[in-house]
């Protein structure tokens, strides 16, 4: 159709910032997954009732190096300048548990370093770790500000774009489930830590 009508057909379609159309890989827990052409610009609540996506806890956008978004963004706009996705939505129901779903894209990320750099070799487990702990029930309020800083040392400090990007599922935890990991943690001050395991 682009070579039939011409570019500036095509770039007609979408917004002014974004021209133009995307395909959008649909999967999870939807009853419509599938391969959807939309226009850039369309709200993601839009695109979750094409797909049949009627209870939704969260939407992964662009793979596991995206971001995982929220309730409170599902009338966000898809285009560059604002929900930007390389292709690939995974719609997670309210069954899902949100944390798990971080730690299993952070195994994906430990399994697939190539070693070469430690904040990537070395961020991405200590980051998984963590999560196994708050998912232990042993997690405290500090963990939380742990994750943000080691998040931020493993982006910033790793040479290639995995590590660039590997942090992201949990960055994603910290910015838009924070109330889900605050009720997971022991808020308490004092000297008895959950993370302290005796028979350890």
């Amino acid at each position: 159709r682009i070579l039939e009508k011409g570019a500036g057909w095509f770039c007609q379609i979408g917004t002014k910032r974004s021209p133009g159309t995307k395909l959008l890989s649909i999967s999870g827990d939807c009853l419509s997954p599938g391969v959807y052409e939309f226009p850039f610009g369309v709200r993601l609540s839009e695109v979750l009732k094409i797909a049949g996506a009627n209870d939704v806890l969260a939407v992964q956008m662009g793979g596991a190096s995206g971001h995982m978004v929220g309730k409170d963004d599902f009338e966000r706009s898809i285009c560059f300048d604002d929900l930007s996705t390389g292709g690939a939505l995974m719609v997670f129901g309210p069954d899902r548990n949100i944390v798990e779903i971080a730690r299993d894209f952070m195994s994906f990320f430990v399994h697939e370093s190539c070693g070469y750099c430690t904040p990537c070799r070395v961020g991405n487990v200590l980051l998984k770790e963590r999560l196994d702990r708050i998912l232990d029930g042993r997690g405290e309020a500090a963990d939380l500000e742990y994750l943000e800083t080691l998040c931020d040392t493993v982006k910033k400090a790793s040479r290639c774009g995995l590590g660039q990007t590997s942090p992201n599922p949990v960055q994603s935890l910290l910015e838009s489930f924070r109330d889900v990991l605050e009720g997971m943690v022991d808020s308490r001050q004092g000297s008895f830590q959950p993370s302290f395991d005796i028979r350890a």
